[in-house]
């Protein structure tokens, strides 16, 4: 069948990518079983990878932009379609032809704000370290021992800031000689560069390689795994390799060296929920639950999916900026299974669950029946 442009390019490059993979589909859906938008309406990812293959692919409607590329799907994939590739590219497409559907419009505010402030929020640039205040947090030198880049969310967001906090409260206790570097960050990038605005995000990218390199930085602890993912996997394409350390893993390794000490309980029954970027994305899972696991009285227990099975929030690939109806959150799935677990907290390591599961609990009503935290805002209170 023959392409017709402007679909010509950008399937070749799909089909560049993913070479017989994708021409060869076997189009045998286990990537609608196990995509979590079908335990909410309905959604056909293979419909998509065939559409994409034949170049009929329909950029107007919200279709291609519902993938949060969550990574279920290319882990149960039998022929090694990458799913998560092929919507990128579809949504490069359409993102350069300035085609957003009603639900998709916040996403060419946020390029704006990102390209003016170095934020999806548009807030003032020099305003990103105020959530440090207070809090003895020096700006970043050459020899520091880490980098400390709390993200976006943890910058600006009322509720995430707390998290940036707690970690501060953490890295201080622990006598880490850290720093940050306030209004010389951007936005790391990987979520406008999901959306398909590939030269936005390579721009954001070059400019914090620049600033990481002129300020020394070797090791850097995020809170976002977001930002780990970017930072690890997407700038190595820019023949840079930073030591790159989530927060979850860092305070785990502070506490075996004994540098932080827990000398509190904590007896509260805990449900550790995975971020997919976090977990199916990089693998980390452990060092999030022996770091829970180190605190006395804490009662951790495992949703039925987790680990490599664990439900996605709903926020990856960019739709951390578009708009969701209430009754087709993921999140809302979630927190119902962590109240009929008996959980008291839910806890994770991601400002964008974190938010999400704080907007389900008060849709659900459930802002008394549980609280929802992130593992530093635990660690903080026992230390």
């Amino acid at each position: 069948m023959e392409t017709v442009a402007p679909f010509k390019e950008v399937i070749d490059e799909i089909k560049e990518k993913g070479g017989d993979a994708v021409k060869f589909c076997y189009q045998c859906g286990k990537c609608d079983t196990v995509c979590p938008w079908n335990r909410v309406t309905k959604f056909s990812m293979r419909k998509l990878i065939r559409e994409a293959t034949f170049g009929l692919t329909e950029i107007e409607t919200e279709e291609i932009w519902r993938c949060t590329t969550c990574g279920k799907c290319p882990q149960r994939c039998p022929r090694g379609v990458n799913q998560i590739d092929d919507m990128v590219a579809v949504r490069r497409m359409a993102t350069g032809y300035g085609v957003f559907p009603a639900a998709v419009q916040l996403v060419k505010g946020i390029s704006a704000g990102l390209t003016a402030q170095g934020n999806p929020f548009n807030e003032d640039r020099n305003k990103r370290a105020d959530w440090a205040q207070g809090l003895s947090v020096k700006p970043f030198t050459e020899g520091m021992e880490v980098l400390y880049f709390p993200c976006c969310y943890a910058s600006y967001d009322p509720r995430t800031k707390k998290v940036a906090q707690a970690t501060a409260r953490i890295l201080n206790k622990a006598g880490v000689d850290y720093g940050i570097l306030g209004s010389k960050e951007n936005c790391c990038g990987e979520s406008i560069r999901k959306t398909g605005n590939e030269e936005l995000f390579k721009r954001l990218a070059k400019e914090n390689i620049k600033t990481f390199v002129e300020n020394g930085v070797k090791k850097i602890v995020v809170s976002s795994p977001h930002c780990y993912h970017a930072f690890k996997n997407d700038y190595s394409e820019f023949k840079v390799n930073f030591e790159v350390v989530h927060i979850s893993q860092y305070v785990y390794e502070l506490i075996n060296k004994g540098r932080l000490q827990i000398t509190k309980e904590y007896e509260k029954k805990v449900a550790y929920h995975d971020p997919c970027y976090l977990g199916r994305h990089n693998g980390i899972y452990d060092e999030p639950r022996e770091a829970l696991k180190s605190i006395p009285g804490l009662d951790l227990i495992e949703f039925d999916e987790s680990r490599e099975d664990s439900m996605c929030c709903g926020m990856g690939g960019g739709r951390i900026w578009m708009e969701t109806p209430k009754d087709e959150r993921f999140s809302n799935i979630r927190l119902e299974e962590a109240v009929e677990d008996g959980a008291q907290e839910l806890v994770t390591a991601c400002p964008y669950c974190i938010t999400n599961f704080e907007d389900s609990r008060v849709v659900l009503n459930h802002a008394d029946a549980i609280e929802v935290k992130d593992i530093t805002e635990v660690l903080q209170e026992v230390i």
